[in-house]
């Protein structure tokens, strides 16, 4: 009973630190398990639709979640958008300029999307490769996707509509809707016309 009480005394001081979050927005139903790390700076925005789920905690998963959902918008007018019953457990979305996830989408702990590269190559001068922030290229996860644990999304991707990134895949180009993509750098594996639905 303790226990219970407990839980939900944290959900609610969870929900009540999210709702005071500058450029945060989020329909109904919003499924919040444990902290997620919620960073917005510079003019950027998160909006989650209706029914979507950040599971940060590493209890009753089926597999190892080494971190909490962190949604990171921190360049000028970056945005972070997430579509109604998607559910994302133990990931990094890290945003310079955009990435939009799709509805119904499942995205499995340990996952890293981002859409810009960190720095610049630098060759001409390596040494100062420090010093840079990189450029950026938005990524697009269409509704229905499902991203397998520990895959790497990289900039300027889009993921077609009802595809599936295998665990541990490097996305590192577009991938085609209906299909099973997987490896580094992931590749189409199976595409719907190879698959038998009723085996």
């Amino acid at each position: 009973m303790l226990q219970k009480i407990i839980y939900r005394l944290k959900r609610k001081l969870i929900f009540n630190k999210l709702k005071r979050t500058k450029g945060l927005t989020f329909g109904t139903k919003l499924k919040v398990i444990d902290s997620p790390i919620v960073d917005i700076r510079n003019g950027g925005k998160i909006v989650m639709g209706n029914n979507v789920t950040l599971n940060s905690r590493n209890k009753g998963y089926h597999i190892n979640m080494h971190s909490p959902v962190k949604l990171y918008a921190d360049r000028p007018n970056a945005e972070i958008i997430i579509g109604d019953n998607t559910r994302i457990h133990g990931t990094c979305i890290h945003a310079y300029e955009k990435i939009s996830i799709g509805k119904n989408c499942l995205i499995a702990a340990n996952t890293q999307i981002i859409d810009g590269s960190g720095h610049d190559l630098s060759f001409d001068n390596p040494s100062n490769r420090i010093n840079t922030i990189g450029d950026s290229n938005p990524v697009v996860i269409k509704n229905n996707v499902w991203i397998g644990a520990n895959s790497i999304i990289l900039p300027g991707v889009t993921i077609g509509e009802g595809s599936v990134i295998a665990a541990g895949s490097v996305v590192t180009r577009n991938i085609p809707p209906m299909v099973v993509a997987g490896g580094n750098p992931a590749k189409v594996i199976k595409s719907v016309d190879s698959i038998n639905v009723f085996e």
